[in-house]
């Protein structure tokens, strides 16, 4: 029997899948103020039967215990906040909360993630050892992932592997990517602060212009990234902010700028840290200036293992069929907070497309982002499918 033939969900169900989700769309939560969202979420679970526990203010985990023996202890995880955005879908079920918006797919990854655990608890005597679903608050914002961690959703039993997916609009409706290392980016961010000598702009010689050195070091900054840098290993060091200045006759005293530095590859993500503040310094010293660099260790890049990754692979392709699957070559320099778990249980992300060619599809985080609910049956298949077929094992070193 074909993986398709097995997995069938009934119209009614995924009727209710369309139903929570456009529900959740309409009412959208910041991070950590999920509180809504968590009520839909623990509504569903005790609809279905499903026990449930709280974690933190709007977190939730849900615990399958299978009744087949011993195995590995999955984790699953969604993400539930939305983004501070103005929605311009147009849709009937768009954003109820004003400059507040789904523009992320995390409406989508929650239902697919509460179907998932209602297949899973009903298929709970096929099922060797566990799967822990995790409702994740917050991960638009920093920190989030490792405040679950230091909560204890790893633990007890300690996770062996875990999964996540991500809606993709840059890839066919229905298609799975899959990437072998790293998926996505780091995400640290830096504060760089000038401090010159103001003056009279008719008598530069008797201060030190804090806006020239600023450029000074943006020049340098590129120099980082163009010349010292392995090309083949992404980075990038953004300056999306600059401060500084008070009349157009006055030659600023202090300059302030704030980037973003994204990378794939560890050793590159520290040595560009380091190089960094070492440049900062020196350019302004050169320039008779000061400078200090407040650098901010933020997201970890997602590194997928190999063998996770070649599970999720191999059961998209019976599912889906081999052409529907992608390998995707190289990795997003965006950045999710499950590195924060990858780091520390080995893990895989993967994509799931909703570009369809009849339809607009618009990037993530625009004001227009939206995707047909029918990939939500799938996305629940998908998921269901990879611990059924592929994770039914008693040790890692199995898979």
């Amino acid at each position: 029997m074909k993986a398709s033939e097995k997995l069938v969900l009934s119209e009614a169900f995924v009727r209710r899948l369309t139903e929570i989700r456009q529900q959740l769309h309409m009412y959208p939560e910041l991070s950590f103020q999920e509180y809504k969202t968590c009520e839909t979420v623990t509504a569903c679970l005790t609809e279905w039967g499903i026990p449930y526990r709280r974690v933190g203010e709007t977190g939730v985990v849900v615990e399958i215990v299978g009744e087949r023996g011993e195995g590995l202890a999955i984790g699953l995880r969604a993400d539930m906040d939305a983004l501070p955005i103005q929605e311009q879908t147009g849709l009937p079920f768009s954003s109820r909360h004003p400059g507040v918006m789904h523009a992320c797919g995390h409406d989508g990854h929650t239902v697919i993630l509460l179907g998932t655990a209602r297949e899973l608890f009903q298929r709970r005597r096929d099922l060797r050892g566990r799967v822990r679903c995790i409702f994740q608050p917050g991960e638009e914002a920093n920190g989030a992932a490792k405040r679950l961690i230091s909560q204890g959703v790893l633990d007890n039993p300690r996770l062996d592997v875990m999964l996540a997916l991500h809606l993709w609009p840059h890839l066919p409706f229905g298609t799975v990517g899959v990437r072998y290392g790293a998926m996505t980016a780091s995400c640290d961010d830096f504060t760089i602060e000038i401090v010159g000598r103001g003056g009279h702009g008719a008598r530069p010689h008797q201060g030190v212009d804090a806006i020239a050195v600023a450029v000074q070091v943006l020049q340098a900054i590129s120099f980082l990234v163009t010349k010292e840098n392995n090309p083949t290993e992404p980075v990038i060091v953004h300056v999306g902010q600059i401060q500084g200045g008070e009349a157009s006759n006055i030659i600023a005293d202090r300059v302030i700028l704030r980037g973003t530095v994204r990378a794939v590859a560890v050793e590159t993500r520290q040595k560009v840290k380091e190089r960094l503040v070492e440049l900062v310094a020196g350019v302004a010293r050169s320039h008779g200036a000061r400078a200090s660099v407040s650098y901010t260790d933020g997201i970890p890049p997602v590194i997928n293992d190999e063998r996770l990754t070649q599970c999720v692979e191999k059961s998209a392709q019976e599912l889906l069929g081999i052409d529907a699957v992608h390998l995707l070559q190289a990795p997003s320099m965006g950045a999710d907070d499950f590195g924060d778990f990858a780091d520390l249980v080995p893990s895989t992300y993967f994509r799931l497309g909703i570009r369809k060619a009849d339809t607009p599809c618009y990037d993530l985080h625009h004001p227009q982002f939206s995707f047909d609910d029918a990939i939500l049956p799938l996305g629940v298949k998908l998921l269901t499918w990879t611990v059924l077929s592929r994770l039914q094992k008693r040790s890692v070193e199995e898979l």
